[in-house]
């Protein structure tokens, strides 16, 4: 019997990065503060750690796929030096309205659809009820849900449960990646 992994399914601009929009340079590129440390602790839980991120700026010409496989070689980099490897980098490039007609499409892998989940748990036989999502939006918590795995929502301070609609998968509502650390690691505890 083959074994299978727990992961930690991580959305890119605005959970691990500054969300800077259409963010494709890597002099712009910069982490969420307590972010590698935070990546840290969870890899050395024993999960997977893998970014599963919509690039519709691919598809509305904005920038080129190349530009968001430099930027992901970039932060894997950045990450290693924090001893931080990610299990895997999935990309939608896609958008319905997109100019690029190659990526002008309605796809399974955009987030709120689970494809890239369900993609990244066959490449790395991963258990997807054991693994988490992590985002900031409620397309990567309708993404994570769709996928069978325990979604969490990690957004700002700023922002409150009651104020977003928000669906009844959501787990939990955490100011940053830290606190989605603890959580996820005294949830295993118990």
């Amino acid at each position: 019997m083959t074994k299978k992994y727990k992961a930690i399914f991580l959305d890119r601009d605005g959970t691990i990065n500054v969300d800077k929009g259409y963010l494709y340079r890597c002099d712009e590129f910069s982490f969420l503060p307590g972010v590698p440390q935070a990546l840290k602790r969870l890899q050395d839980a024993g999960y997977l750690l893998v970014v599963v991120t919509n690039q519709s700026g691919v598809a509305r010409g904005y920038y080129q796929m190349s530009d968001v496989e430099t930027l992901h070689r970039y932060m894997q980099e950045q990450l290693l030096g924090f001893g931080v490897m990610l299990a895997g980098v999935y990309v939608c490039p896609h958008h319905p309205e997109g100019v690029v007609e190659r990526f002008s499409c309605d796809c399974d892998c955009r987030k709120g659809k689970p494809g890239m989940l369900l993609n990244a748990a066959q490449d790395l036989n991963i258990n997807l009820p054991q693994s988490f999502m992590v985002g900031d939006k409620i397309s990567d918590l309708e993404a994570g849900h769709r996928a069978g795995c325990c979604p969490l929502l990690l957004i700002d301070k700023t922002a409150n449960k009651e104020s977003l609609n928000f669906p009844d998968s959501c787990e939990a509502v955490f100011e940053n990646l830290e606190q989605v650390a603890d959580y996820v690691l005294n949830f295993n505890s118990i």
